[in-house]
This record gives structure tokens, sequence and C-alpha cells, in this order.
């Protein structure tokens, strides 16, 4: 096992922020595929279940939209994060709204298997927006920190290499609003 670690660390899995690049893109990709389909009769038919029970959903009819414009934020946080919190807060709340269909699917808990927490495919559908949530919520916590810092700080975190300008566990920071840190 440690040769398979040295070899990743060595082939660079841990520099240059490749996790924060590729769950951005990842949300990006799923933004855009999402929001392509709203477009069509086919997907809004298979929507109704869902767009009909909740909270939080009311806005989805203009999901396709707000899924490219959200995609767009995303994309455009690779180079300003400013936009890219934009962007992240508009994941976080699509997501935390579809959730909350959860609890209000209709036929969502299995009755067969006695109901909760045996999922039907409705909620399974829905379960991975917990997990979309999450790296929405990444998303925004990294640009925050990015755009509070000052471009100092974040030229000696990339000459230095380190992931995530200095934020993961092995060495934590704590920064502020204005931009300084404090070790």
């Amino acid at each position: 096992m440690n040769h398979l670690t040295n070899l990743l660390v060595k082939i660079g899995i841990l520099k240059n922020d490749l996790d924060y690049h590729m769950i951005r893109a990842s949300m990006v990709i799923i933004f855009l595929f999402f929001g392509y389909q709203k477009w069509f009769q086919y997907e809004a038919q298979a929507l109704i279940p869902y767009i009909s029970n909740g909270p939080l959903i009311s806005w989805t009819y203009f999901l396709g939209v707000a899924e490219w414009l959200f995609g767009g934020l995303l994309l455009s946080g690779f180079w300003n994060k400013q936009l890219g919190i934009l962007g992240a807060l508009g994941s976080c709340f699509t997501f935390a709204a579809t959730v909350t269909i959860i609890p209000f699917m209709p036929d969502g808990w299995a009755a067969s298997a006695g109901g909760f927490p045996a999922m039907t495919e409705k909620v399974a559908f829905l379960m991975k927006d917990l997990v979309l949530f999450a790296v929405s919520f990444y998303l925004l916590k990294q640009d925050l920190v990015r755009a509070s810092l000052s471009g100092k700080h974040l030229q000696d975190s990339v000459i230095t290499g380190e992931t995530s300008v200095g934020l993961r566990a092995d060495k934590m920071t704590e920064t502020t609003l204005s931009g300084s840190i404090k070790q």
C-alpha cells in the first residue's frame, strides 16, 4: 500500500489543487447536461412528480435557465472567484431545494419493505443531491477563502504546492475575511 501511496504522490495527485478543479469541472458538466434536458417535453413530464411535491421548488419551472446560469458561474469561477461564489451559492440552493422534496415524495418509500427507510427509485434518484449539496458547499468554502486571500498569500501557496490554499487537515489555517492568515 505504501508503494501505491508513494506513486500517487510522485505523479502529483496532491499538487496544484487537482481535486478542487475536478470537482468544479464535474459540477459544470452536471449543470450543462441537466440544464439541457429541461428544454424538452420528455424531461418536463418526468419532473412532474418531483416539482409538484416539496416546499422549496416552485421555481423549478425555470430550472433549465437556472442550471445553465449556475453552471456558467461555476465555470467562470476558474478565473473569477466572486463569480464562483455566486455559482456555488446557486448550486447550494438548488440542491437544498431538491432535497426538500424527499419527505413529500408520494410513493417515495417502499411499502412492501416496511416504508421508511426503504427507498423507491424516486427518492433514490434525489439522494444524489445530498452529495451534490456537499460538493457545492465545498466549492463555496474554497471560493470564499480564495477570494478573501490577498494575491501574495495565494502566490505563496501556489509556489509551495499546498493544495486548497493551505486548508487541508495537515495544514489548517484560519482565514479572516480581511485576507490575513493566522497559523
